[in-house]
C-alpha cells in the first residue's frame, strides 16, 4: 500500500488538472443514469399503484355492454368456463347543467349496488357517503370532476337523464379504479371539467332507464388460468340476442389502456435513451485518457523505471476513469430521484390515483452504476493498450514525431494566400484526420440529440394544428344519446347562428386482418364533409368512396394492410353483420386510430338508413351562447365538446402531463452538446500547450495565438453540422416511435426553424466553449509549458 500512495497523491493532482473535462464527462453520465432512474421508477410507481388499486377495489377484467338483457342471463353467465364472479349494473350518459358554463356537461351514470358489500368496480369514497338506497334524489360524484367545479357534499346539481331534467342531492365524491384516465365521449383527451361520472342507486336509475329487472352492462372477473379469448366468445354467444356489442378484455379498456401504454412507453425509454449518453461518455473518456497517457509518456516511464509494473501503472488511470464514472453515476441517481419526484405530479393531473409516490428501484441504481462505470472503463481501456506497450526506455524518450509524409500536400498557390496561423490551422486538419473525425463524431453526437429533441418539439406542435385546425375544422360536436333520424341535422342546422351542421354516424366494430385485429369504430361521414376530413399524407381531403373503407396509418399499421387489400369487418351492433371489404384509402390520424366511410355506406351495411349518431356544427361568431342554450333543452342531445377545448386539454396534456418529459430530455440534450464540444476544445488546448506557448515567445499576439486553437474548433464545428443535421434526422424516428402512443403519433417535421436552432445551439456552445479555453490561455505558464519535452 505505501508504493502506491505516490500514484493516489498523482491521481488527486491529475483529477484536478482536468477538473473542467471531467465535470462535462461526469453530467454526461449522469444524465444518462438519472434518466435511468426517473423512467424506472415511474414505470414502478406507476405499475404497482395501477395492480394495488386493480386489486384493492376488486376491478373486473371482462366488461360487456348490451342493449337490455334480463337479470337471469347473469347465471349464464357465471357458468362459462373460467368466469370466477358475474355482476351486472345499469349504465347510461347524461348531461350536467353547470351555472357557469355556457354548455351542458356530459357525465356517464352508472348504478350501485343496493347492498353494503364489497362488489366489483367498487368506488372509493374521498368526501362524504354513499348514495342511501331508499332515496332516489342522492347521487355520489366523481372527485375530480367536484373539485373542478368546486361542487362539495350538500350541493344539488341539475341533471337531464333520458330527456328528462331532474335535480340530484350530492352526498358523496369518490375516485374510481375505472376511471384513472377519462375523456368525454367521442374525444381521448382528459379534462376534468368537461366530462363527470354519477353513482346512483340501482332502483332509481333502473326507473330513469325503464330497466328494471334488467342489466345493459355485466362485469366478469376470471378463474386464474382462464383464457381470455375464451371466456370473450362465449360471453357474446350468450349475450348475441339481447344486442351486445361485444365483450372486451381489460386491456381494451379505455382507462387502463392509456395508463399501460404510458408505461410501455417508459419502459422502452429507461432501456433505450441511458444508452445513448453512455456511450458518448465513454467516447469522451477514450479521449481524455488518451490524451493523458500520451502527455505523460515521461511519467509513465519513470513509473516503470522504480519499479511499478503495467497493472500498477494500469490501475492507476483506471482509478481515474472509475473515479469520473463513479462520481458521475451517483450524481445521477440523486438527480434522477429528484426528477422523478418532480415528474410525478405530473402524472397525477391526468392520471386518477389515490396516490402516487416516487418508488427508489434499487436495481436501477445498480443497473445504472455498473454500466456507468463498465462502459465507462471500456473506453479508457482502448487508451490504456499503450501503457503495456511502453517500456521504461521508450518512455522516457519523446514520442517519435508523426510521418504527415503520406498525408498529402495541400496547394502551395492555395497556401500562399493564407497568413501563418491559418496555415497551422489548416495543416493540423489536413495531418491528424482521424483525430480531426473522432472531434467531428462527437460534436455532430451532440448536435443529432438537440436536433432531434428540436425536431420533436416540432411534431407536437403539428400535431395541435393539423388535428384542430386542419382535420377538425368545426366549432363544436354534438353527439346523441341514440341514433337518431337525418333530420336531426337539419333541425340543428336551423338553429340561428348555425352556418353548417354535418352527419357523423359512429359504429362499434373489430377491425380484423388474418390474426391480426383492432376494437374501435367506423365513422360515417358526408361524402364531401367540410367540418371534418379525412386527409392523405399531403393534407389533401380523401374522397370517401360509396364502397370500401379508409383506414388510419396507425390503424393500417395494426392491421399490416395497404390500398387494396381486404378486412373483414365484425360489426358490434345493430345488425351485428360480418363483412368483407376493400381498403380504399390511408388517411394521416395524428389521434387516435379511426377508420372511416361514407355515411350512406355504412347506414346501408347497417341496414339503417338515414341515421346519425352526432353532428359537427360550425356557428358564427357572437352566436355561441344562444346556441348552446338551444343545445341544452334538446333531449336528444347526450353530450357537446368544443373544438376550442379540446386543443387546450391537448396542449395542457403534452405540455405539463406525461409529454413534458421532452422538454426535460430536450434541456438534458443541449447540456451534453455543451459539454463534448466543451471536452473537444480541452483537449486540442492541452494537445497544443507547447506550440501556443512558443507562438507567445515568438511574438505572436494573444488573439493570434488563440485564432490557431480556436480556427481548428471552429473548422472541426463547422464540418459536424452537416453530419449532425444527418445523424439527428435517424435519431429523430426512433425517438417520435417512441413518443408516439395509442393516444397521439408524433409526425417527424423536418421544419427549418428546428435545424436553425439546433445550430446556434452548436455554435453557442462552440463560442463558449472557446471563450473558456480563450481566457485560460492568458492565465498559462508560458515557461513551464515550455519545459514540456514532446
Amino acid at each position: 500500500m505505501r508504493r502506491l500512495k505516490p500514484l493516489h497523491a498523482k491521481l488527486t493532482r491529475d483529477l484536478w488538472r482536468i477538473k473542467g473535462q471531467a465535470l462535462a464527462i461526469m453530467l454526461v453520465i449522469g444524465i444518462g443514469v438519472a434518466l435511468q432512474v426517473m423512467m424506472t421508477g415511474l414505470v414502478a410507481s406507476l405499475s404497482q399503484t395501477r395492480d394495488a388499486y386493480y386489486e384493492r377495489h376488486q376491478f373486473a377484467q371482462v366488461f360487456a355492454p348490451v342493449s337490455r338483457a334480463p337479470e337471469h342471463v347473469a347465471g349464464q353467465l357465471h357458468d362459462i368456463p373460467g368466469v370466477a364472479t358475474v355482476q351486472t349494473r345499469i349504465s347510461g350518459m347524461g348531461l350536467i347543467d353547470i351555472p357557469t358554463r355556457e354548455i351542458p356537461v356530459s357525465a356517464r351514470i352508472l348504478s350501485l349496488p343496493t347492498h353494503e358489500l364489497r362488489h366489483l368496480n367498487e368506488i372509493r369514497l374521498t368526501a362524504g357517503r354513499r348514495p342511501d338506497s331508499g332515496k332516489s334524489a342522492e347521487i355520489v360524484l366523481l372527485d375530480s370532476f367536484a373539485a373542478a367545479h368546486s361542487i362539495v357534499p350538500g350541493d344539488q346539481i341539475e341533471v337531464t337523464l333520458n330527456g328528462s331534467r331532474r335535480t340530484f342531492d350530492v352526498v358523496g365524491t369518490a375516485q374510481s379504479p375505472e376511471f384513472i384516465y377519462y375523456a368525454a365521449p367521442g374525444e381521448m383527451i382528459p379534462d376534468d371539467a368537461r366530462f363527470g361520472v354519477i353513482w346512483i342507486g340501482r332502483p332509481a336509475l333502473a326507473a330513469a332507464l325503464d330497466l328494471e329487472g334488467a342489466f345493459n352492462e355485466a362485469l366478469i372477473t376470471l378463474l386464474r388460468g382462464a383464457v381470455v379469448d375464451a371466456v370473450l366468445d362465449d360471453v357474446d354467444r350468450v349475450l348475441e340476442p339481447y344486442g351486445s356489442p361485444g365483450a372486451y378484455g381489460l386491456a381494451d379498456h379505455p382507462s387502463d389502456r392509456f395508463i399501460s401504454e404510458e408505461i410501455a412507453g417508459l419502459e422502452i425509454s429507461a432501456k433505450n435513451v441511458p444508452p445513448i449518453f453512455m456511450l458518448v461518455a465513454a467516447f469522451l473518456l477514450y479521449i481524455v485518457t488518451s490524451r493523458t497517457i500520451q502527455s505523460e509518456r515521461e511519467e509513465i516511464g519513470l513509473m516503470k523505471a522504480f519499479g511499478y509494473t503495467d497493472t500498477e501503472v494500469s490501475g492507476h488511470y483506471v482509478q481515474l476513469v472509475v473515479i469520473i464514472a463513479l462520481s458521475g453515476a451517483l450524481f445521477g441517481c440523486l438527480l434522477g430521484v429528484g426528477l422523478g419526484r418532480m415528474t410525478i405530479p405530473l402524472y397525477t393531473t391526468y392520471y386518477k390515483l389515490p396516490f402516487l409516490l416516487f418508488r427508489l428501484e434499487f436495481s436501477s441504481f445498480v443497473t445504472g452504476i455498473l454500466t456507468s462505470v463498465f462502459v465507462a472503463t471500456l473506453g479508457g481501456a482502448f487508451a490504456l493498450r499503450r501503457v503495456f506497450r511502453l517500456t521504461p526506455a521508450e518512455a522516457m524518450r519523446p514520442a517519435a514525431p508523426p510521418d504527415f509524409s503520406k498525408a498529402g500536400a495541400v496547394g502551395s498557390h492555395v497556401m500562399t494566400f493564407l497568413d501563418q496561423p491559418t496555415r497551422m490551422v489548416v495543416r493540423r486538419l489536413v495531418r491528424q484526420p482521424w483525430r480531426m473525425m473522432g472531434a467531428v463524431a462527437g460534436i455532430a453526437a451532440g448536435m443529432a440529440l438537440s436536433l432531434s429533441m428540436l425536431i420533436i418539439y416540432e411534431g407536437f406542435d403539428t400535431v395541435l394544428d393539423r388535428t384542430f385546425n386542419v382535420i377538425d375544422r368545426s366549432d363544436a360536436t354534438v353527439s346523441f344519446v341514440t341514433n337518431a333520424p337525418v333530420k336531426t341535422i337539419f333541425e340543428l342546422e336551423r338553429l340561428p347562428g348555425v352556418t353548417l351542421a354535418e352527419p357523423v354516424r359512429n359504429v362499434a366494430v373489430v377491425l380484423r386482418n388474418g390474426r391480426r385485429s383492432h376494437s374501435g369504430a367506423v365513422t360515417g361521414l358526408a361524402p364531401q364533409s367540410q367540418l371534418f376530413r379525412a386527409l392523405d399524407s399531403n393534407a389533401a381531403p380523401i374522397p370517401l368512396p360509396t364502397r370500401g373503407i379508409v383506414l388510419s396509418t396507425p390503424l393500417a399499421d395494426i392491421l399490416d394492410v395497404g390500398i387494396g387489400d381486404r378486412i373483414t369487418v365484425d360489426i358490434r351492433e345493430g345488425s351485428q353483420m360480418v363483412v368483407s371489404t376493400r381498403v380504399a384509402g390511408i388517411a394521416q390520424s395524428l389521434i387516435g386510430s379511426p377508420a372511416f366511410m361514407d355515411i350512406d355506406a355504412l347506414n346501408s351495411l347497417m341496414g339503417e338508413p338515414l341515421r346519425v349518431s352526432g353532428a359537427y356544427l360550425s356557428i358564427y361568431d357572437g352566436e355561441q351562447d344562444a346556441i348552446y342554450t338551444a343545445l341544452k333543452g334538446m333531449p336528444m342531445v347526450a353530450g357537446v365538446s368544443l373544438r376550442r377545448e379540446a386543443e387546450q386539454a391537448f396542449q395542457e396534456v403534452m405540455n405539463q402531463g406525461a409529454g413534458s418529459s421532452r422538454f426535460i430530455m430536450g434541456f438534458m440534450a443541449f447540456a451534453i452538446t455543451f459539454g463534448i464540444i466543451y471536452n473537444v476544445a480541452r483537449v486540442a488546448q492541452d494537445e497544443r500547450a507547447r506550440d501556443l506557448a512558443s507562438l507567445r515567445v515568438m511574438g505572436f499576439y494573444k488573439s493570434e495565438t488563440a485564432f490557431v486553437l480556436l480556427g481548428e474548433l471552429g473548422a472541426v464545428t463547422l464540418v459536424a453540422l452537416p453530419l449532425g443535421v444527418l445523424l439527428g434526422n435517424g435519431l429523430t424516428t426512433l425517438i417520435a416511435a417512441g413518443f408516439s402512443t395509442d393516444l397521439y403519433q408524433i409526425p417527424v417535421v423536418y421544419a427549418p426553424k428546428a435545424y436553425g436552432t439546433a445550430i446556434a445551439v452548436v455554435v453557442g456552445a462552440a463560442l463558449a466553449s472557446g471563450w473558456l479555453v480563450w481566457r485560460d490561455l492568458g492565465r498559462s505558464d508560458i515557461t513551464l509549458a515550455l519545459k514540456t519535452r514532446e
